[in-house]
């Protein structure tokens, strides 16, 4: 039975002002995502395919994870795995207040609506083909591993919260609150058997717990 673990990408620069220059991951973020990589190791994935989203935190930490784990790079990209762009979403469900701080305490419940909002919109183009993309890619991904063969992916907090949400019949309260605790780094992991894909674990961060607590982060 096919096994896949999805990562979530290290810490990127919170607070910019742009998306573009969120898409950086921090020095942080390359400990998380080294620490991510030991951890896929230790777990052995056999003959993994690895793949990850076109956004440069997720290809730099599919890179770092590659090398610390010692699989097969480079990673396969799908921009069906990329992240959804939160200060457009902020903007365009009017959660930002001009001049509003840019700390991740003040603005969570400001994204959490906005999230929220979003997924209640009825148009076909936002949040449905966002997930439906994800779970698509997903279960391609799947459908293409042979027997004996799992597959890291490497992608974002709303990604997984869709992936998991839908695979959960999760209502829309439920997503936001998984994308909300979802850690740097952390492995969600599914597998694929004959009735479907399944969700063994969620958010899984110990390796960012106990003597390496200073890794954990939530943005």
């Amino acid at each position: 039975m096919p096994v896949i673990h999805l990562v979530r990408h290290g810490q990127a620069s919170f607070g910019a002002r742009t998306a573009q220059g969120y898409d950086v991951l921090s020095d942080l973020g390359r400990r998380q995502a080294e620490a991510a990589g030991a951890e896929l190791a230790r777990r052995a994935p056999r003959d993994p395919v690895v793949v990850c989203g076109t956004l440069s935190r997720q290809r730099d930490t599919a890179g770092i994870i590659v090398e610390a784990a010692g699989l097969t790079g480079p990673p396969r990209t799908d921009p069906r795995w990329n992240e959804y762009d939160h200060l457009d979403l902020l903007r365009r469900y009017g959660a930002a207040p001009a001049g509003a701080p840019a700390d991740s305490r003040s603005v969570q419940p400001l994204l959490d609506r906005a999230l929220l909002a979003w997924i209640g919109d009825a148009d076909e183009g936002g949040w449905r083909r966002f997930a439906s993309g994800a779970a698509d890619a997903l279960r391609e991904l799947a459908d293409g591993l042979g027997p004996g063969r799992d597959a890291v992916v490497v992608t974002s907090g709303g990604v997984l919260a869709a992936l998991c949400g839908g695979l959960l019949s999760a209502p829309p309260a439920g997503v936001v609150a998984l994308n909300r605790v979802a850690v740097n780094a952390a492995i969600t992991t599914v597998v694929a058997g004959s009735s479907g894909i399944s969700l063994l674990s969620f958010n899984d961060h110990a390796h960012v717990t106990g003597d390496r607590r200073e890794l954990l982060t939530y943005r």
